[in-house]
């Protein structure tokens, strides 16, 4: 763009553009002594330098992250589409708030709510009301109790991992809540189970650590259990889903994801990693904004 150009552009007179330049605010490359602006460099820094507002979050250019809780197909899915998107899995409500916050374009979440409501739509439209986000269903999962192989057939509910160490999730996500409420319904608390002192952030990690001997039981997804090849007992089926900026949706980062979950090679891999339903996968369970 010539200096005219986005001197009208920015509504001052050419002289203040050329102090402005002088100064090193503005994005400018210099060619035989002319000024020439780079038509999107210069739309980069307007954006850069634009006051959103505490309430207006969906307009911001978003940072190429998936938050939220940790799924092991999504991971995986994130890396094989080739969509360079990175990840920073902290779990449900983490990633709701990363997304009020506009510090990511995605997050997964998987809440629960005892009464059997929807409870990913109307945390996610509690949380980020009239925001041009969409809802979408990613995959639905077993979650269950995850132990060591000898103890398959002595911990076949709640009430019987009693007395077992237990390793817990954070603060916050979604695995961490349906076991307090399974806990709970089994007339149990906290204090009635021996937690050790490390906290699993992701699915893997529970198993992990039960794996090597931390634990003996923990709370996990099946397909977790079976990457550490140990026992599992499923208590509940639930919906996986994808909050994701509408803008962010059609921008290819994200397409290439979406797009990846739709083929032989993504339905393979469900079923190989085990306890996933990919039959909603895509399916809009709510359009905000």
């Amino acid at each position: 763009m010539t200096t005219k150009e986005v001197a009208d552009l920015l509504r001052i007179k050419e002289r203040t553009l050329y102090e402005l330049c002088a100064e090193g605010v503005l994005p400018v490359t210099r060619v035989t002594g002319k000024l020439i602006f780079p038509r999107a460099t210069l739309m980069s820094w307007l954006r850069q330098n634009t006051d959103y507002g505490r309430n207006l979050p969906s307009l911001k250019d978003h940072p190429p992250i998936v938050a939220g809780s940790h799924d092991p197909l999504l991971a995986w899915a994130v890396r094989a589409s080739g969509s360079t998107l990175a990840t920073y899995f902290n779990g449900s409500e983490d990633g709701l708030r990363q997304m009020k916050a506009a510090q990511a374009l995605c997050a997964g979440i998987h809440f629960h709510a005892s009464d059997n409501t929807n409870a990913n739509v109307v945390l996610t439209k509690s949380e980020l009301p009239y925001e041009s986000i969409v809802l979408i269903e990613w995959a639905k999962r077993n979650q269950g109790l995850v132990m060591r192989p000898e103890l398959a057939g002595k911990c076949e509910t709640v009430a019987d991992i009693a007395g077992r160490k237990v390793i817990m999730r954070q603060k916050g996500s979604g695995s961490q809540v349906l076991f307090d409420s399974a806990l709970r319904q089994a007339g149990l608390s906290r204090t009635d189970v021996e937690t050790v002192a490390e906290i699993a952030r992701t699915e893997s990690d529970a198993a992990q650590a039960i794996a090597n001997g931390h634990a003996d039981v923990g709370f996990s997804i099946e397909a977790a259990a079976r990457q550490y090849r140990l026992a599992f007992v499923p208590l509940a089926v639930e919906r996986f889903d994808l909050v994701i900026w509408r803008r962010d949706y059609f921008e290819e980062q994200m397409q290439r994801v979406l797009n990846f979950s739709r083929t032989e090679a993504f339905r393979r891999h469900a079923a190989e990693l085990g306890g996933y339903d990919i039959s909603g996968n895509g399916t809009v369970h709510y359009n905000g904004g």
